[in-house]
């Protein structure tokens, strides 16, 4: 089922309320979901595109975690749900979920964290001018074949099913997001503390391109305010649910048995 609130597009996976909501990374979409969805069986899923990216709108005014938690918040709210949301968020999808966790406790009853970033922009400079990073320009200079093709050459491990939404989220980037101001960041251990629910931090080896390392895994596990867990899954980088699907949702599922 799909459907639209305000400027933001979201699927769910049926006609019944949904309970967990993901939040996907940077110049990913909510489609980008769809194959970690398809492998848990019975789950109740939404998932939203942020603004700026697949099919959702982007308002003219600064980005920043706190307006993206905001969006969620937003789409969530209007959702037919009773006990507050497990929300699973992704890199950028990550930080938003943790702000949003912090932000709005009457919404969230526990967040997974994968691979969040600990507190820098996300937005990636070209040659230190504004505008799309080279390697999104180079890569949606391609088409849609193509860009599956590079997905499979740069990422062999990824299960086949990944690879056509991630491409097609590369062309729906939408370039102005690179004219809008970005808002400070605040850091990730920061957010922590002010999150009381249930947190599930998963993450890869920073060698293989995680954002989170073990040492600054157990930092986050030192400030947060509420029950925490990490945990790290050797092998994978920053794509962790790509890298090491088995794994992944494993840890997951057992997360949902707990909290939703």
């Amino acid at each position: 089922m799909q459907g639209r609130t305000g400027h933001l597009a979201w699927y769910r996976t049926g006609e019944e309320a949904a309970d967990v909501a993901f939040l996907h990374g940077f110049s990913d979409s909510a489609r980008c979901w769809e194959p970690l969805i398809g492998a848990m069986p019975g789950i109740r899923a939404l998932a939203i595109d942020a603004r700026g990216h697949g099919e959702s709108g982007l308002p003219e005014e600064a980005l920043g975690y706190p307006a993206y938690g905001d969006d969620a918040a937003l789409v969530l709210s209007e959702q037919e749900r009773d006990g507050g949301w497990v929300v699973v968020g992704h890199s950028m999808g990550a930080m938003s979920a943790a702000q949003l966790a912090g932000a709005r406790p009457d919404l969230v009853r526990a967040v997974v964290l994968e691979d969040p970033p600990t507190g820098e922009p996300p937005v990636v400079q070209r040659d230190d001018e504004p505008g799309l990073p080279r390697w999104l320009v180079d890569l949606r200079a391609l088409d849609l074949p193509a860009r599956i093709a590079r997905g499979r050459s740069n990422d062999p491990d990824w299960p086949e099913d990944e690879l056509e939404p991630w491409a097609v989220s590369k062309a729906q980037l939408n370039a102005d997001l690179f004219e809008l101001p970005f808002d400070n960041v605040t850091p990730l251990t920061d957010l922590l503390a002010a999150i009381t629910c249930p947190v599930l931090l998963i993450h890869g080896d920073t060698d293989r391109g995680s954002l989170i390392s073990t040492e600054y895994a157990e930092r986050c596990a030192q400030v947060a305010g509420g029950e925490f867990r990490a945990v790290h899954l050797a092998g994978a980088g920053h794509s962790v649910r790509r890298d090491k699907r088995g794994p992944y949702v494993a840890e997951l599922t057992a997360f949902l048995d707990r909290h939703r």
